[in-house]
């Protein structure tokens, strides 16, 4: 991921270097200062500050280059076991080649992509070549030698095309028989793999794009400027060349006895012509070399106050915020689109068993004896020490549903059954009653870990059996067959029997699926479920309904064939297994309901509100699937109720896409006598640049990543900027690596905004090296993120602080360092150019730089050293003995300075002289406020509490039952239930301080003079205000 290596670092950092026209244009100014005949200033006053700022701009991109080496370095040395010569012998990462054998072992991470040749898992995947590739876990390991054809690397994650050729047979290669690099092997004591793809070949590495060079808008307009200034510099010294020639040839030329002209010149124009060049050299300060000196170590001050602050620091892994680059700070204040990641950047991707509905009966709220809501930090969690084998990080509140399962209560005990039994989860238990379970998202092991709390543990799995810990009894179900979930179906089922011989089938699914499959008799039920849907959906949480059949002997023994028979058909395999599935999940008996908390970060809605008013518009990328991005869209106030609409765009061809896009968005805005599509049909070579476009309401937009990919090809990238970029908010789901890229590169290229990319995985790694500000988060997905961030911190809240303090600040910092700048550089050569009228434009220096820089530091340490230095001189031993009479006051200096009267008087008359600009700045901002007082005044004043606002919209977030896209991926069962926070600090009430009804004191008339704010009333909360006490004393 670096940038240089050893022999590339020089000319590549000094091409990038001199990229900025001030270095090109000093570098000019060095060659014509080598010429005797126009140079009027030594060489060394133009190569020495040169120099300086060439090696400290190589010194920070060095160290910053040197660091992703070291990174690089770390990755590339990891240890990995490869097949040499029938022995496992231990290699580096960077050492592994396309067509070695390696052996990986659980929580490795893949090494590279591999073809899965053989695992100690054989029930796990089926592989068509197991068993003439049978490698075990012990030596020796015989390996059959065969031939892979497959296709060139390519950035396709989800497809891989190739064969194996062993022994005169032929096997398909697909992408389920591959693992890739960036994943980690769970569930697996061991595996054995063929590298297919290695190093940058690697499909991770295809999709992470190149480290590019980023500069900042600051830097641009300071290219733009310097062209100006390059103009009126060109301008100055034509004027005074000009003006040389004429006094040559009006005065000069009589004057040669006195003023001689340089050897070489002959004629006046030929005079103006050199100091034309001697001008230039002269009055070079008015692009002064120091101005990127100063911007670097003004840029670098401000990464240290983004390292430096607290209020960024997350204390529970210790992880201090990071400017990773000095050079993009002031970029920050400017950022107009976001593109965020939605699992492990907006949510914590630990999902919370929260609440559920049983048989028309809601559980997970908590009332009083009056039948009001208790808040859950009041009340004390269930206790589940009953049950040994219960998860101990698992939270619950509501202690009824526990009696109920205590209870035997049929509805109750098939819920949970059906909790245990419908899902893929996986479980690992290396020691006795330590499961762990393994889930293909985070949904299912929420569900999982509920059941296992309540009495219904999932212990076991083969392709055959499930074994079910049930209230201490140990049952082994006989798995028959398993209705799949896909996009079309959303939900999933299983078909067990139980050891009484019951055949049954759970099933579990989105709300609006699952209601058109329910039996009649279920309608009453079904009415109170959905009352509690909607309050479950009203409260952000994911839901989805669990129904159960009873199964007739021989009617399923009829269904098992003809499944049988449409599961191996050549043709139309996938519609004949379709309609068998409708067949048989007819006519359910519904159980409930269950409502699933996918914890966001703290404080995640609240900084999208806030960068919402900031009018900084936000964009999801995210690999999940829609109903999942869109749950989670409404839980972090990005979608809401109050919208017009939420667009959805999941056409299956480009034509669809196309349709969806100019219909469902401002269609006035798309036909051909559209100006801006006027513009567009022009043939042009200059980027143009799209107008901001208003929308004739709020709108959501979200677009599938199977849509998406016709949406970027050709021309109809422009329909989807125009459409995207009038909504307030955009979801894509399940989209690439690369095309997360794509769409940061789409906006970037039709819109003049600064982006910002914000992701915790690789990945993002490709949108945040892509975007003009990379942000990385340290989470549980490792640091490929960070380490290819320009900025990095723990949690999403703190990206509110970064963009809109430090990012606010840094700009105006350097806003105003820039206008005093080239006003001072302006002030100075503006007198070289007066003067030049005065000296017969004979290019004499007015001002000695060199002298002005030593007299000002003289005179201001000179100045401190001097007055110290006669002041104890004057009261010294050695002036009382030599002058006894004139100088009595021996060591009264000493003495004076040493006692904390003098300095007190000393800071309490720098405080008289400062306290009437101070007084003047109060008051100005009392009567007269600016809109930044306004604004100041008003974050004192404590935020009124926002009402909850319940959704009405809650069809659309029902349906959250989806699968992550990522197999694989390790179970993060949950951490417990999102504690409210406790008020940060109770007011005391005492006998002189009653509890306040404003932020002022009531009893206390200096502080109320004061007008002292909410905030400095806390700080001296409990120092006893004296002023009463003596009011109670008279």
């Amino acid at each position: 991921t670096s940038k240089y290596n050893f022999f590339t670092f020089l000319p590549l950092n000094l091409f990038e270097q001199f990229q900025r026209i001030a270095n090109a244009y000093f570098l000019f100014l060095l060659i014509l200062q080598l010429i005797p005949q126009i140079s009027s200033l030594a060489w060394f006053t133009t190569v020495v500050p040169l120099v300086l700022v060439l090696a400290v701009s190589g010194v920070k991109d060095a160290i910053d280059d040197f660091n992703r080496h070291k990174s690089d370095k770390h990755v590339n040395n990891r240890p990995v076991q490869v097949l040499i010569n029938g022995m496992l012998k231990e290699q580096k990462w960077m050492n592994v080649q396309v067509g070695d054998i390696i052996k990986l072992e659980n929580n490795n991470f893949v090494t590279a992509d591999l073809l899965l040749l053989s695992s100690s898992e054989p029930h796990s995947l089926t592989l068509p070549w197991h068993a003439i590739i049978a490698i075990t876990a012990k030596p020796p390991f015989l390996v059959t030698l065969g031939e892979i054809r497959c296709e060139a690397p390519n950035n396709k994650l989800d497809k891989f095309t190739g064969t194996l050729t062993l022994r005169g047979e032929k096997y398909a290669l697909d992408n389920e028989k591959m693992l890739l690099r960036g994943c980690t092997i769970r569930n697996t004591e061991w595996c054995f793999g063929l590298v297919i793809y290695a190093g940058p070949d690697t499909k991770l590495m295809q999709n992470s794009g190149k480290t590019t060079f980023k500069r900042t808008s600051i830097d641009r307009l300071m290219n733009v400027l310097v062209l100006v200034i390059f103009a009126f510099l060109a301008l100055m010294c034509l004027i005074l060349a000009i003006g040389n020639g004429i006094w040559e040839h009006d005065k000069g030329y009589y004057f040669q006895v006195y003023l001689p002209w340089a050897e070489g010149v002959n004629s006046a124009p030929y005079s103006g012509f050199l100091m034309f060049w001697s001008y230039v050299i002269i009055l070079n300060t008015v692009v002064p070399i120091s101005l990127y000196v100063s911007v670097e170590i003004i840029r670098l001050g401000n990464s240290f106050y983004i390292d430096w602050d607290r209020k960024m620091y997350y204390p529970l892994n210790d992880t201090p915020a990071q400017a990773r680059t000095t050079t993009l700070n002031e970029e920050l204040g400017q950022i107009k689109y976001i593109f965020s990641d939605k699992t492990g950047t907006l949510t914590q991707n630990i999902m919370c068993f929260n609440k559920c509905s049983i048989n028309g009966k809601s559980y997970g709220d908590v009332y009083d004896m009056s039948g009001q809501r208790i808040e859950i930090n009041e009340v004390k969690k269930v206790d589940f020490s009953y049950n040994p084998l219960a998860d101990p990080k698992f939270a619950f509140y509501d202690h009824s549903l526990v009696e109920a399962v205590k209870l035997n209560d049929v509805p109750t005990h098939r819920f949970f059954r059906l909790l245990s039994l419908c899902h893929t989860v996986m479980p690992e238990e290396k020691k006795e009653g330590n499961l762990v379970y393994q889930a293909q998202s985070p949904d299912e092991g929420a569900l999982v870990t509920a059941a296992r709390n309540f009495g219904f543990v999932f212990r076991a799995r083969t392709p055959e059996t499930i074994t079910v810990v049930e209230m201490g009894e140990t049952k082994i179900y006989k798995l028959l067959a398993i209705l799949d979930f896909n996009n079309v179906r959303k939900r999933m089922s299983v078909i067990v029997r139980s050891p009484e011989g019951d055949l049954t089938l759970y099933c579990k699914g989105a709300d609006t699926i699952l209601y058109e499959l329910l039996h009649p008799s279920c309608n009453s039920l079904k009415e109170e479920t959905t009352e509690h849907l909607n309050e479950f959906a009203g409260e952000g949480l994911r839901t989805l309904v669990v129904a159960y059949k009873s199964l007739e002997e021989d009617y399923f023994q009829d269904w098992i064939r003809r499944h049988h028979e449409a599961s191996t058909a050549l043709e139309g395999r996938e519609d004949k297994l379709s309609e068998l599935y409708e067949e048989i999940e007819k006519d359910l008996m519904l159980l409930g309901a269950t409502a699933i908390e996918d914890k966001l970060q703290d404080g995640v809605p609240q900084t999208i509100e806030t960068l919402a008013k900031a009018n900084i518009k936000i964009w999801v990328l995210t690999g999940d699937k829609q109903e999942t991005a869109m749950n989670i869209g409404y839980s972090c106030n990005l979608l809401n109720d109050d919208m017009e609409d939420v667009f959805v765009i999941e056409g299956s061809t480009s034509d669809d896409v196309l349709n969806e896009l100019r219909k469902k968005m401002k269609p006035d805005s798309f036909p051909d006598s559209d100006e801006i599509n006027i513009q567009f049909q022009k043939s042009s070579k200059n980027q143009i640049i799209l107008p901001d476009e208003q929308a004739n309401g709020m709108y959501g937009l979200v677009i599938t990543g199977h849509s998406l990919a016709y949406a970027l090809e050709g021309n109809m990238e422009l329909e989807l900027v125009r459409t995207a970029c009038m909504c307030k908010v955009v979801i894509c789901c399940r989209v690439t690596p690369l095309q997360k890229a794509q769409v940061v590169e789409l906006v970037k290229k039709y819109k003049k905004a600064v982006t910002l990319a914000i992701g915790d995985g690789a990945n993002d790694v490709s949108m945040i090296k892509t975007a003009h500000i990379g942000v990385g988060i340290s989470g549980q997905e490792g640091m490929q993120a960070v380490l290819s961030s320009d900025f990095s911190f723990a949690q999403f809240r703190y990206l509110q602080r970064l963009l809109l303090v430090h990012g606010r600040w840094s700009y105006i910092r350097m806003c105003k360092f820039l206008k005093y700048f080239f006003y001072k550089n302006f002030a100075f050569t503006l007198v070289h150019f007066w003067y030049g009228f005065f000296s017969g434009f004979s290019a004499q220096i007015g001002l000695d730089t060199s002298y002005w820089t030593v007299v000002n530091q003289f005179f201001i340490w000179g100045s401190l050293s001097v007055y110290f230095a006669i002041t104890f001189t004057m009261y010294s031993d050695g002036m009382y003995l030599i002058f006894t009479a004139s100088f009595p006051f021996i060591g009264t200096a000493r003495n004076t300075l040493s006692q904390p009267n003098v300095w007190l008087a000393i800071f309490l008359s720098i405080t008289l002289c400062v306290l009437p600009v101070v007084g003047f700045r109060f008051l100005k901002a009392q009567l007269k406020p600016t809109p930044s007082d306004k604004i100041k005044e008003a974050k004192k004043r404590p935020p009124p509490p926002s009402p909850k606002r319940r959704l009405r919209r809650t069809s659309t977030r029902r349906s959250g039952y989806a699968f992550s896209h990522q197999h694989g991926f390790g179970a993060l069962i949950m951490s417990g239930r999102n504690m409210r926070p406790k008020s940060p600090f109770r007011w005391p009430v005492s006998k002189y301080h009653p509890l306040p009804t404003s932020p002022i004191r009531k009893c206390c008339k200096l502080r109320k003079t004061l007008n002292w704010s909410r905030d400095q009333e806390l700080t001296l909360i409990s120092l006893p205000c004296f002023i009463c006490i003596a009011n109670l004393l008279l």
